[in-house]
């Protein structure tokens, strides 16, 4: 009896998971224990291993979403069960936006007719497609938008997807040059994690009024700092970043400002005890923020150890959906990739309410005491959701991060570090 292969529940978010990659093809046999399927959740990337040794169906294809505890693929214990279960009649799975505009489903074909006409989807209609098809497709880079489909109600088959292999091998069909009259020199697909970031962005946008203070601090007194911090990374027993200085200063702001230390749900503003702070990491996909739990708790060092720790995990695809989530505050430190006097908009990371961006620390000519002189200036923008935080709130948290960073000792103590 063929087994299931399920989408597994990863961490507290209960959204649809994203499939990136299946391991092996259709009919493919795998063995128990191995990784199958590959998928993400939360922007955070994990395997799916089979729980027995069999031959390969294949439910829902790569780029698609799957509920939580749904089927997305069978393992057949042999290959006669294998090719039971593919003639039987598929579930048919629908092209996602990206792929295909959608409008309502074609109309199904008569059901006394014997052989039904191929049927090509109208300009923005929905494709109907089988699995087995539209992986044969996305494998040979046939464009199903250009298939006629003679299938029950104009579903593409098998056998649509492999007139079309034999069409194109016989130079029938040339993909696609251009588009709107611009040279394609290469295409990269929206998925995994970048599609999960793009969405997560989207919907951020979508759902919450966000605005965006900016403005610069006097860094003079933390560049001093930190090159003393620095000169004692021995006895510290960490090499100190600005961003670890960052981390310290907020878990200290958040405390004084709970209302930025909040969420917006179901129409409750609900103040976080914890104050867990997500610090944004680059990789060659997008950003993602594993998050520093309990910040408020650590010393500077101990935020040192977390963040390097957090930060390795992300580049080597290790970090779990618990690394990532759980977060009440962002930092993207962007600072840190140099580009130096710069501001951004950075868009908040939902359901938190507030994220702070910095950028990189230039010399700067300012007025001071009536006197025109070089400092070390850093840019900040502060974008925060109006539902939750008013102007003033913003204000109040922009000047004490302010009277901070240009006092660094009123909260960093050597002799404690």
């Amino acid at each position: 009896m063929a087994v299931s292969i399920k989408a597994p529940k990863l961490g507290w978010s209960t959204d649809p998971l994203s499939l990136v990659e299946w391991k092996a093809k259709e009919g493919d046999r795998i063995e128990q224990g191995s990784v199958v399927l590959v998928i993400t959740a939360e922007k955070i990337t994990s395997d799916v291993k089979a729980e027995a040794s069999g031959y390969l169906h294949i439910l829902v294809g790569e780029g698609n979403e799957a509920p939580i505890g749904s089927t997305v693929g069978l393992i057949a214990e042999t290959k006669e069960e294998l090719e039971a279960i593919q003639k039987e009649a598929p579930k048919e799975t629908d092209t996602t936006a990206a792929e295909v505009k959608e409008a309502p489903p074609a109309e199904a074909a008569p059901a006394q007719a014997a052989t039904p006409a191929p049927v090509r989807v109208k300009e923005g209609g929905r494709i109907r497609i089988s699995p087995v098809a539209r992986k044969m497709a996305e494998e040979h880079m046939i464009d199903i938008a250009s298939i006629a489909g003679t299938g029950p109600g104009g579903r593409i088959v098998r056998e649509d997807i492999e007139k079309a292999i034999e069409a194109k091998k016989g130079g029938e069909v040339a993909p696609p040059a251009d588009y709107q009259g611009k040279g394609v020199k290469s295409t990269i697909p929206l998925k995994g994690m970048r599609k999960a970031i793009a969405e997560h962005m989207h919907r951020s946008l979508s759902i919450s009024a966000q605005l965006t203070v900016m403005g610069e601090i006097d860094m003079t007194e933390v560049v001093k700092l930190r090159e003393t911090l620095v000169g004692k990374a021995k006895v510290i027993g960490a090499r100190i970043t600005y961003t670890d200085i960052f981390v310290l200063a907020l878990a200290k702001l958040l405390k004084d400002n709970p209302i930025v230390n909040s969420s917006l749900i179901d129409n409750e503003i609900k103040l976080w005890e914890n104050i867990n702070i997500g610090v944004a990491v680059a990789l060659e996909e997008g950003l993602i923020v594993p998050v520093v739990k309990d910040a408020d708790k650590k010393s500077l060092a101990e935020i040192n150890q977390s963040i390097k720790a957090l930060a390795k995990k992300a580049r080597e695809k290790k970090l779990t959906p618990g690394d990532a989530t759980g977060g009440t505050f962002t930092i993207t430190n962007l600072g840190a990739l140099g580009g130096g006097y710069r501001f951004e908009t950075p868009i908040i990371n939902q359901p938190e309410s507030a994220i702070l961006g910095t950028g990189g620390i230039t010399d700067r000519a300012v007025v001071r005491d009536g006197k025109i002189v070089v400092r070390p200036i850093m840019t900040y923008y502060f974008t925060y959701d109006h539902r939750t935080i008013n102007g003033a709130v913003a204000a109040k948290f922009i000047a004490d991060l302010i009277a901070l960073l240009e006092k660094p000792k009123s909260f960093i103590s050597l002799e404690k570090s």
